[in-house]
């Protein structure tokens, strides 16, 4: 059967992922697993519009520890894609110019609608079929949140994109742009909702999120909620993927997290040291799109979503896949 190896780098505002695989006709086979480093590369975006010279030095490290995991694994090809801080920072040539350097690829600037299909492609690649169509899938992110609806399986496939939005709102915007406190006040929490329910109401304009009866959740912040919400004491995301979580357990952790001085989280080994100042605005981000896409699904067809599954499969996948079928496609 005809394969390919290939590599996927998918960049944020808050992290950078490698993925390396085999692609075939029927999936992918991982030859190295989701590699993470944490480089807050969105620093200060949202209100400079550039990127800090610490945040490109800590991504150039990042990719450093990706070329030597790729001259161990040859490839057929990579896909390098960079997502919201990237497409904010009026210096994104710097950082491109000197990733070619470093990995021999250029960074692909994404536009939000390709991130969210790509993101779409990837949760639903390994979705349990018990579960009921149509899907909507949300990527929080750094900078961005994905809002990504399915078909209904009868009139379009199950995983077919009828909808995508992607929203400027994300963990490491919302609390530069917002959460100033430590723990945030009241006002600021208000404020904070205010702005990301405008952008809901934006992407409600777009996608029909009210017809989905299944809410898959991908993405760190959504992982790192779910692991605390489990209780787990520490991250295993074995446990984490295809765990179904009911809203008002997702709300009541959310909260805490939120309204708990950033010290405190500190304790908490589930939470990557990298998310610890974040976390709570991308909480906030979760609590609120669940709520409101709840809400709509209650009236658009009578019966509330009251519970999402998480996924540890999203825009890295998708990308690795996407890339790989075109690979093979072409020979």
């Amino acid at each position: 059967m005809a394969s390919v190896t290939v590599a996927g780098i998918d960049c944020g505002t808050n992290s950078i992922r490698l993925k390396v695989a085999r692609v075939d006709e029927h999936g992918m086979e991982e030859i190295v697993p989701r590699t993470l480093r944490v480089i807050r590369l969105g620093q200060d975006v949202d209100q400079t519009h550039r990127f800090a010279d610490e945040a490109l030095e800590r991504a150039y490290a990042a990719a450093g520890e990706f070329a030597e995991i790729l001259r161990e694994h040859p490839v057929d090809g990579i896909r390098f894609v960079a997502t919201s801080a990237t497409r904010d920072a009026e210096n994104r040539e710097q950082f491109e110019d000197a990733m070619e350097r470093i990995l021999g690829v250029r960074p692909e600037v994404i536009p939000g609608t390709e991130e969210a299909d790509l993101s779409f492609l990837g949760a639903t690649s390994v979705v349990e079929r018990d579960l009921e169509a149509p899907y909507v899938v949300i990527d929080l992110g750094g900078g961005s949140t994905e809002l990504v609806l399915g078909g209904d399986g009868v009139t379009a496939p199950k995983t077919e994109v009828q909808g995508a939005f992607s929203m400027n709102i994300g963990s490491v915007r919302m609390t530069e742009r917002h959460l100033h406190t430590d723990p945030p006040t009241d006002d600021e929490i208000a404020e904070a909702v205010a702005d990301i329910d405008e952008h809901i109401d934006e992407a409600f304009r777009v996608v029909p999120a009210g017809k989905a009866r299944t809410i898959i959740g991908v993405s760190g912040t959504v992982t790192t909620m779910t692991a605390l919400t489990m209780g787990l004491k520490e991250y295993d995301h074995r446990l984490v993927d295809g765990v179904r979580v009911p809203f008002p357990d997702a709300f009541a952790v959310n909260d805490r997290f939120l309204r708990m001085p950033r010290e405190e989280r500190r304790e908490y080994r589930t939470i990557h040291p990298g998310r610890i100042d974040v976390v709570g605005g991308g909480a906030l981000v979760w609590s609120r799109v669940l709520a409101r896409i709840g809400e709509a699904a209650k009236a658009d067809h009578g019966v509330a979503i009251d519970s999402f599954v998480a996924s540890e499969h999203g825009l890295l996948d998708g990308i690795v896949l996407d890339y790989g079928r075109r690979l093979l496609t072409a020979r």
